[in-house]
């Protein structure tokens, strides 16, 4: 879509408003003008009809007095036949007879009547008015005008010198008009970290809040991918720095033979922490990713009681070398999801479970529907529990709240922002609850049943 100025819209639109209104007001003008000149010839008729009705002495001389070119004077007898007429005598014998017009009629029926009638040719209309004498006769008295396109075509050449004028002096209006109209706008974007206090319009509130918003977020995300990249590089410093020493000293023979095996087994405790590490990090990046139209996952009915029964099945013997007891608990709850995405979450959570947890503690795994009909997960444990001052952050990227048990246990720190990247794409929501060696409950509710 091509850009367009804003200003010379705005210009434009006014620039066509205001044409259209001084031909609109030129128009209404003639005709109002039209109008006004009407009824004040019907005035004038009807005074003059009533000079000449006093005046009548029943005979065609006492007309003759008052016919003047301006006003054309008809006497008519009952019968339609013309007895006086102010125009020429030979026009006056080829008249024809007026009982058919219809002021004549209005008159002889109401005792007056009046009507106009056009002249193509001319460009002129004549005005009637007949009023009914005692005598019997019809007194009639008719009175030429313009017509109202004669009218216009004589005022045209003024009308449109007007409108040129009055636009001309509407273009330089409306362009005073828009500059002062968008130089506030303009000057918005000069200070964009006080854009909000400098909002010169109301209607510009939501995108000045907008903007603000953008740019909060933007920054956020600037600040996050600063932390990960740290992160990321202390994740991976530590083992790399493990894994060059014990080489280093095999290397240059500073190792004892009966040392080098256990070397040999911490270097690949070390590598394989950082290939967990990086399949985690890889993991996150394709969430980050999904979700939109062409990179969303398969979705499919999943059975979520189906899927914690798996889970616990796969972590049994992890539970058994913490001493853990791990059950599963709950109804059959489908939800439409992506399996593979779901076992992730389920497996995280559970694994978060039992990592810390205490000998002889216990963890359970439950499903069902709650007050609301939407069905859940929940994963719950007797453990050492998570502080409260701790709980906003878990779910952020690489955050411990013990660094030391989860770098003991193999934990990556990303266990739980993977959780919640899933649930961000199932459209479910997390809820946490937590007390300091009491334990803690993860629940993860997903906001309608498959249909």
């Amino acid at each position: 879509m091509k850009t367009r100025s804003m200003e010379e819209t705005i210009s434009r639109r006014l620039y066509t408003m205001g044409l259209m209104g001084v031909v609109l007001a030129a128009a209404v003008c003639i005709f109002v003008f039209h109008r006004a000149f009407t009824m004040q010839a019907w005035r004038a008729l009807e005074n003059e009809s009533a000079i000449l009705v006093s005046q009548y002495e029943h005979d065609t001389q006492s007309l003759s007095n008052f016919a003047y070119d301006r006003v054309r004077i008809t006497l008519i007898s009952p019968d339609g036949t013309v007895l006086y007429e102010s125009t020429d005598a030979d026009e006056q014998e080829e008249m024809e007879n007026h009982l058919s017009r219809p002021e004549v009629q209005q008159a002889f029926s109401s005792g007056k009547g009046k009507d106009i009638r056009d002249s193509a040719t001319t460009g002129y209309e004549t005005y009637y008015y007949a009023v009914l004498l005692q005598d019997g006769n019809v007194l009639r008295i008719g009175q030429d005008a313009q017509t109202i396109w004669t009218l216009y075509n004589e005022a045209l050449p003024a009308i449109l010198f007007s409108c040129l004028v009055i636009l001309g002096i509407g273009v330089l209006l409306a362009r005073v008009l828009t500059r002062r109209l968008v130089r506030p706008m303009l000057n918005m974007a000069h200070d964009l970290d006080r854009i909000q206090e400098n909002v010169p319009y109301t209607e510009l509130v939501p995108f000045a809040d907008a903007i603000c918003s953008d740019r909060a977020v933007r920054e956020s995300n600037e600040k996050m991918r600063q932390e990960f990249t740290a992160n990321v590089s202390h994740e991976l410093k530590t083992p790399l720095t493990s894994i060059s020493g014990y080489a280093e000293m095999i290397e240059t023979g500073l190792a004892r033979p009966e040392d080098i095996a256990s070397f040999g087994q911490k270097i690949h405790s070390e590598a394989s922490r950082m290939i967990r590490l990086v399949n985690d990090i890889i993991q996150l990046s394709h969430l980050d990713s999904s979700g939109g139209t062409h990179d969303s996952p398969a979705m499919e009915p999943v059975d979520l009681s189906v899927l914690a029964k798996e889970c616990t099945d796969r972590l049994k013997m992890n539970a058994r070398r913490a001493y853990v007891t791990l059950n599963v608990q709950g109804e059959g709850v489908q939800v439409v999801g992506s399996p593979s995405l779901l076992e992730e979450l389920c497996q995280n959570l559970c694994d978060n479970a039992i990592r810390y947890n205490q000998p002889g503690g216990r963890v359970l795994l439950k499903t069902g529907h709650n007050e609301e009909g939407c069905p859940y997960l929940m994963v719950q444990d007797n453990g050492i529990g998570i502080p409260k001052e701790a709980q906003a952050s878990v779910f952020e990227r690489f955050y411990r709240v013990d660094k030391s048990r989860s770098k003991a246990t193999g934990g990556t720190g990303l266990g739980l922002a993977i959780v919640k990247q899933i649930a961000r794409i199932h459209g479910a929501r997390i809820t946490l609850d937590s007390e300091l060696g009491q334990g803690t409950t993860v629940t993860i509710t997903f906001e309608s049943k498959p249909q």
